[in-house]
């Protein structure tokens, strides 16, 4: 079922704008009585499966396309919560869009307080790491690479869905694959949310080396009428240091976005990737 399964990820499905503060509690428990030896399965969606897949990597297509003609302002917050679910420290780093001297765009550091994580200290690598947007795109080309699941239907902040489990159909060394779920808009077929990670043979990928975050849920906004783009996303896990289990959470927004100017169509933005595999 569903219901088993999103609670199997260890998904919670929290809204951008009502993130609460201090490490999620774990979920209740849930009995879930099934009749035979089978689970009811979902209910079919209102056009064949293979539509809606196909119809959705088509937009996820547009979406690559159209996401690097655009610059906003990101916001990077890390925390380190104490025992009692207060935060006890935390790395704060807000850029925006800049030019350098030859007209090239970069990510120019606005806000960077001095950090007041006890545990964990951040090097410049780990920073280049988080330029990725986790949003894991399922383009028309990467569907061969794929498994997928019809799991149901849910509603994404008043939005009809449609959900799909993706897997790998197999795992690589030097070649990421995303491994998780994806929340298609049930009307125009848009990745509205997804919830999973980076996987490689060697295991999931950690977006900074020294703490866990791997499994990142990434809700996308409308921007200008007609696209679709991640603005908010979110990772809650425990690290150990020391034999201390030190709950962590990293959330990245995204704001302001902007079409770029007309002179600067011809250089693409430094430091702006769009999300490919690591």
């Amino acid at each position: 079922m569903l219901l088993a399964f999103v609670l199997a990820l260890g998904a919670s499905a929290l809204l951008a704008q009502d993130a609460p503060q201090g490490p999620m509690a774990p979920p209740p428990d849930h009995h879930v009585v099934r009749i035979g030896n089978e689970p009811e399965p979902p209910a079919p969606p209102s056009l064949p499966e293979a539509e809606i897949i196909k119809r959705f990597s088509q937009k996820e297509d547009e979406y690559l396309a159209t996401r690097p003609r655009f610059i906003y302002k990101k916001t990077i917050r890390i925390e380190e919560f104490s025992p009692d679910g207060k935060v006890a420290g935390e790395y704060v780093l807000v850029t925006e869009p800049a030019r350098d001297a030859d007209g090239k765009l970069y990510e120019k550091v606005v806000q960077r307080p001095e950090s007041t994580m006890r545990h964990f200290f951040l090097r410049s690598e780990d920073l280049e790491s988080l330029q990725r947007i986790p949003a894991f795109p399922l383009t028309t080309a990467q569907l061969a690479n794929y498994n997928l699941k019809y799991l149901g239907k849910e509603q994404v902040d008043e939005v009809n869905c449609y959900i799909f489990q993706v897997k790998p159909k197999i795992v690589q060394r030097q070649k990421a694959y995303f491994d998780g779920v994806v929340w298609v808009d049930s009307k125009y077929l848009e990745v509205v949310k997804t919830y999973g990670q980076w996987m490689t043979d060697l295991g999931p990928i950690h977006v900074i080396k020294d703490l866990p975050f791997s499994l990142f849920e990434t809700y996308r906004e409308n921007v200008e009428g007609k696209y679709w783009f991640p603005t908010y996303s979110r990772s809650d896990d425990t690290a150990e240091v020391k034999g201390e289990q030190i709950p962590v959470r990293i959330v990245i927004k995204w704001t302001d976005f902007k079409p770029l100017p007309p002179t600067s169509q011809t250089s693409a933005p430094a430091n702006l990737p769009a999300p490919a595999n690591p």
